[in-house]
């Protein structure tokens, strides 16, 4: 069996015993005394099948495998078996109308996500972990191991579960849909396309630059159109404003707290946005000019060009 069929195989099985546990629960929770601690606290059950099923079960995998790749993966499919998960608890009340939109809306997201990371993947299942993850490994040496169990996969339950905190509270209040729940879907999906765009303009970027690269030729140092031209990371950016928007349907029901998912979510990526650029001012041919394109470009909201820096006319054409 090829690497590729045996990652995907092993990335379709790996969930199987948290939905097989939670169909059972919903078809025996009447019956059975075992199940009521789990009727009456869902929030205690989401986190203890992720707690076993992903921190534990995928780190053994990460350990067999020597990578950590299948966490990369799930960032996509999570928050979509959470939705369903929240929908479909029986302790469930919801809007009907706003619990379909927010699944929608975790499903269009899910997919866009996906084919964003199987495309810079070239389509490969596991072909590379996280580059992060690497270069982590290369600092803990030997105890990488257990390490690792903490940096890559338990503290995944604390973002995800944080983030995903609003379709808990869907799935949690039933009042009539209002002008709050449209302005969030608004969000949401300018957040959505947003990324998807920027993602497809990276995406070509990096597809020239390969070309360039196979027939000899110097490669372009830096994107700097399209929706780079006024972020220096419009897909970060595009994310964020999914998530805060996503966080604008709990916080519609009074549930004020929820902004601490997104907040925690912005905070990681504000770190992650700070080892990108690190990366990129250590690559030679790109090192000078990018330190110009971060002077004069703004790092997430778009904006117009800074106009302190004086760009030779030779670079700006």
């Amino acid at each position: 069996m090829g690497r590729n069929l045996k990652n995907a195989l092993i990335a379709l099985l790996a969930p199987l015993p948290s939905i097989l546990l939670f169909a059972s629960f919903n078809h025996h929770h009447h019956h059975h005394p075992i199940w009521s601690w789990c009727h009456h606290h869902p929030l205690l059950l989401v986190n203890t099948l992720f707690f076993f099923n992903i921190n534990v079960l995928f780190w053994l995998i990460s350990l067999i495998q020597s990578s950590n790749w299948m966490i990369d993966v799930y960032w996509t499919v999570i928050p979509v078996l959470l939705v369903h998960y929240f929908q479909s608890h029986p302790s469930s009340q919801f809007n009907l109308g706003r619990s379909r939109t927010v699944v929608g809306l975790t499903w269009v997201w899910a997919m866009r996500l996906t084919h964003s990371y199987f495309r810079r993947e070239k389509w490969q299942w596991g072909a590379r972990e996280d580059w992060r993850f690497t270069d982590l490994a290369r600092q803990y040496g030997k105890n990488w191991w257990w390490v690792s169990f903490f940096a890559v996969y338990l503290i995944q339950q604390v973002f995800l579960i944080g983030v995903c905190m609003p379709m808990y509270i869907v799935h949690s209040v039933d009042t009539p849909w209002n002008i709050w729940d449209t302005f969030a879907v608004i969000m949401c999906i300018t957040g959505i396309v947003f990324a998807y765009v920027a993602d497809t303009q990276l995406h070509a970027f990096v597809t020239r630059n390969e070309k360039l690269k196979e027939i000899g030729n110097a490669l372009v140092p830096n994107l700097d159109s399209g929706l780079w031209y006024y972020s220096r990371h419009p897909n970060y950016f595009g994310e964020q404003v999914w998530w805060w928007g996503l966080a604008i349907f709990g916080w519609n029901l009074g549930c004020t707290w929820v902004w601490i998912g997104a907040v925690v979510n912005t905070m990681c990526l504000g770190y992650v946005t700070v080892l990108v650029e690190r990366k990129m001012v250590k690559l030679e041919y790109r090192a000078e000019e990018y330190k110009t394109y971060q002077k004069r470009t703004s790092v997430w909201i778009p904006w117009f060009k800074s106009s302190t820096i004086q760009v030779p006319k030779e670079k700006a054409s």
